[in-house]
C-alpha cells in the first residue's frame, strides 16, 4: 500500500454535499486546507460526529492539557496541570449531556472554540499571529499565547476508514508559547522557550478503536524541533500522522511507524522506530485515565517525558533528537 501518496496544495472540502468522504481529501497538507463545515450536520450519523481541539503546553515548571470537544451527545471540557518539579496533578473535566455550553468552529480558524460549565471555562482564539488560549477553574487560570511564525507548517491528515467513517486532524507543534499560569493563587510566567501542541480533530469515528500519539517540541542545538508521531489507528488506510517539523518546516514520514511498550509498566521507556525513524522515549510521569459512562469508556495512558534517537529528513539528512520534552500515550476509547 503507498503510503501518504498524496499531497494536498488547495483548499478542498472534507465531505461531499450528501455526507460521505470527498475522494480529493483525502492525502496530506502543510497548511490547513480542509473545509469540515459539514461534520456535525449530517443527521443520518448522530452521535458520531467527534470535534475537538486541544493544546498542550510545555514550560520549564509545567505541563498543561486543555480540552474543548464535543460528541455529538455529550460534550467534554478539561483543565489538567502539571508540577514538573513535585509531580502533582490538578485536574477539572465537566461532561454536559449534548454539549450544551459548548461552540466549536466548523472549520480551523473560522472563529473561536469555546466552552462555559460550572467546572471549566476556556476559550480559544486565532488571528494571523496565533492562538489565545484562556481557561478557568476553581484553582487554576490560564492565559497563553502560541504565536504562529511567518511559514510555520501544521500537518493536516485526512484518515480514511470508508467513505462514512473518516477523520481530518491537524497536528501542530513547536508553537512558541508565552503568557502566565496560576495555580491556587500562585502565578508562574510561561516564559520564552516554552512551546504548545495542538490536536485538532473533526470526523466520523468507529464505534472503538486503540491508538498512540507521541509529540515533542523544543530546541535542539539551535534549531526548534517539533515531533510529531501516530500508530495503530491509521493502520490499513494509507494515511499517516507522522511528521517532524524545523525550524518552521514540515517533514513528512511517509511510513507505519511500530511502537513498543510495557503494558503495565509505563514509565519504562518506549520505542518508535521504521525505517526512517529510531526514537526511544522516557517517562517521568503517567497521568491516568479511566472513564465509563456505558456510553463512553474509554482507558488512557498519556506519558510526559523525553525524546531521543534520530528521524530522516524528507531531504535526505538524519536529525539527532536528544532529550526532547513531550508525550507518548497509550488509548483504547469506545464512544
Amino acid at each position: 500500500m503507498l503510503i501518504d501518496a498524496q499531497e494536498i496544495t488547495r483548499p478542498v472540502p472534507l465531505q461531499l454535499p450528501y455526507g460521505r468522504l470527498h475522494p480529493d481529501a483525502v492525502g496530506w497538507t502543510r497548511t490547513p486546507l480542509h473545509s469540515t463545515d459539514r461534520v456535525g450536520r449530517w443527521a443520518r450519523r448522530w452521535g458520531r460526529a467527534k470535534r475537538w481541539e486541544y493544546w498542550a503546553v510545555l514550560t520549564p515548571t509545567h505541563v498543561v492539557g486543555v480540552t474543548i470537544s464535543s460528541l455529538d451527545y455529550a460534550g467534554l471540557a478539561q483543565l489538567w496541570v502539571l508540577d514538573r518539579a513535585t509531580g502533582e496533578e490538578v485536574d477539572a473535566v465537566a461532561i454536559v449531556p449534548l454539549a450544551i455550553g459548548t461552540h466549536l468552529p466548523g472549520t480551523l480558524g473560522a472563529g473561536p472554540a469555546t466552552v462555559s460549565t460550572r467546572a471549566v471555562t476556556a476559550r480559544f482564539d486565532d488571528d494571523e499571529h496565533g492562538t489565545r488560549l484562556r481557561a478557568r477553574t476553581a484553582r487554576v487560570r490560564l492565559d497563553v499565547t502560541a504565536a504562529l511564525p511567518a511559514g510555520h507548517e501544521r500537518l493536516g491528515v485526512v484518515v480514511p476508514w470508508d467513505d462514512r467513517t473518516f477523520q481530518y486532524t491537524v497536528k501542530d507543534v513547536a508553537r512558541p508559547v508565552t503568557g502566565r499560569l496560576a495555580v491556587d493563587g500562585v502565578t508562574y510566567d510561561v516564559p520564552e522557550g516554552s512551546f504548545a501542541v495542538l490536536d485538532h480533530g473533526r470526523g466520523y469515528w468507529p464505534r472503538e478503536l486503540s491508538w498512540n500519539w507521541g509529540f515533542g517540541a523544543g530546541v535542539v542545538d539551535g534549531r526548534v524541533v517539533g515531533l510529531q508521531l501516530g500508530g495503530r489507528w491509521t493502520d490499513g488506510t494509507g494515511s499517516t500522522e507522522n511528521a517532524v517539523v524545523v525550524d518552521g518546516r514540515l517533514h513528512k514520514v511517509r511510513e507505519d511507524l511500530t511502537w513498543s511498550w510495557t503494558d503495565g509498566r509505563w514509565t519504562d521507556p518506549w520505542t518508535v522506530r521504521g525505517a526512517s525513524v529510531d526514537l526511544t522515549f522516557t517517562p517521568f510521569h503517567d497521568r491516568v485515565s479511566h472513564t465509563d459512562l456505558r456510553v463512553v469508556r474509554s482507558s488512557t495512558h498519556q506519558c510526559f517525558g523525553h525524546w531521543s534517537g534520530w528521524v530522516t529528513l524528507d531531504d535526505g539528512p538524519r536529525l539527532e533528537i536528544r532529550d526532547l520534552l513531550g508525550s507518548a500515550e497509550d488509548v483504547t476509547q469506545r464512544w
